[in-house]
């Protein structure tokens, strides 16, 4: 179902008055055509489902095979505080988003609402192929590297620390841009660091670092990357969220699906639309191993969710219990509808 709203309509909404209309995904007349909805990403293979949901809807528009016309567009960027601060402000009304950092806004009266995961596992701990490191406890003193705080990444380093009996204060924690990682480990300015694909496949495949642990192996139902929209696009579109979680989920299952549509993936994700990177770094991380990351299992879990907002507070990057409500809307999740992804 389609629906048009009046400019006042809109403008009533929060925020809304720094809006163009386009990002409504609407038409002010019924012969015009549907301006995509732009979705905020990062070039990592946690958001590979977003490039796939994107192709995959356009694909089925022209073939005839979608029920609706809404579309999505993929705007990159280079990091979490960009999105976050996009987010905020009202200039994207969707985005992929650290579930931690989601908790964090809700909890501000910031109106954003998780309505959906795009990945599960795909973070790893790397180490220089030419170092002694062979358990985690060998890092003990060590200059490790994450993203942020915030990041999952750094809830999966205390994880494996404290299975170690090891805390925080046992190595020098680093924050640095997961794209400058692999040069520092190169480099030696880290002796380790702990990040989302494609930036540990990098250095793997260039020959001078190898795996230390993966969340594969010890975070079965890791989750970082969320799809997050603002309460206002909910409340005047439901459909189009709906739709986009629909492409979304059905993207997860494709993924996983065969391997074949993982190398078209692949191809997609790699182009200058999306994640503009080296299409063999992006293969790397699909088949070592074929389960590096996974896709397939974006079922919402309200017990998954606040065991990760426990560890954020033991981490002490969000201050107090968030009720799940706060920062979830699985209503969309529920009432997802398997859409048509001819790739």
């Amino acid at each position: 179902m389609s629906i048009t709203f009046t400019r006042r309509q809109i403008l009533q909404s929060a925020g809304a008055a720094a809006l163009p209309l386009s990002l409504y995904g609407c038409a002010g007349g019924k012969s015009d055509v549907k301006a995509p909805l732009v979705v905020g990403g990062l070039p990592v293979t946690c958001n590979l489902t977003l490039p796939v949901a994107c192709t995959g809807k356009d694909a089925a528009i022209k073939a005839g095979l979608a029920g609706n016309d809404f579309r999505f567009e993929y705007s990159k960027y280079s990091g979490w505080p960009e999105i976050k601060e996009s987010l905020m402000a009202g200039r994207i009304q969707a985005g992929y988003m650290l579930a931690p950092l989601v908790m964090d806004l809700a909890d501000k009266k910031i109106p954003v609402k998780i309505v959906s995961l795009g990945h599960r596992s795909g973070a790893v701990i790397m180490v220089r192929t030419d170092s002694s490191y062979e358990k985690f406890a060998d890092l003990r003193g060590k200059r490790i590297a994450i993203p942020s705080r915030f990041a999952v990444d750094f809830l999966f380093l205390r994880k494996m620390l404290a299975r170690e009996n090891m805390t925080p204060a046992d190595i020098e924690i680093m924050e640095m841009p997961p794209p400058d990682m692999p040069a520092a480990l190169y480099a030696k300015a880290v002796d380790a660091y702990c990040t989302g694909e494609p930036f540990g496949a990098a250095a793997q495949r260039a020959g001078y670092a190898r795996v230390l642990r993966m969340t594969r192996d010890e975070w079965r139902n890791y989750i970082c990357c969320c799809l997050t929209v603002r309460e206002e696009l909910i409340q005047e579109n439901r459909p189009l969220v709906q739709d986009l979680v629909n492409q979304i989920q059905s993207a997860g299952n494709w993924l996983d699906a065969t391997h074949d549509n993982r190398n078209k993936a692949v191809q997609i994700a790699s182009g200058k639309n999306f994640f503009n990177q080296d299409p063999k770094v992006l293969q790397f991380v699909m088949d070592n191993p074929t389960d590096r990351v996974t896709y397939g299992d974006l079922r919402m879990i309200r017990e998954e969710f606040e065991d990760l907002m426990q560890l954020s507070i033991e981490a002490g990057t969000i201050k107090h219990p968030i009720a799940y409500e706060t920062y979830i809307d699985d209503s969309f999740v529920k009432a997802t509808k398997a859409a048509s992804i001819p790739l």
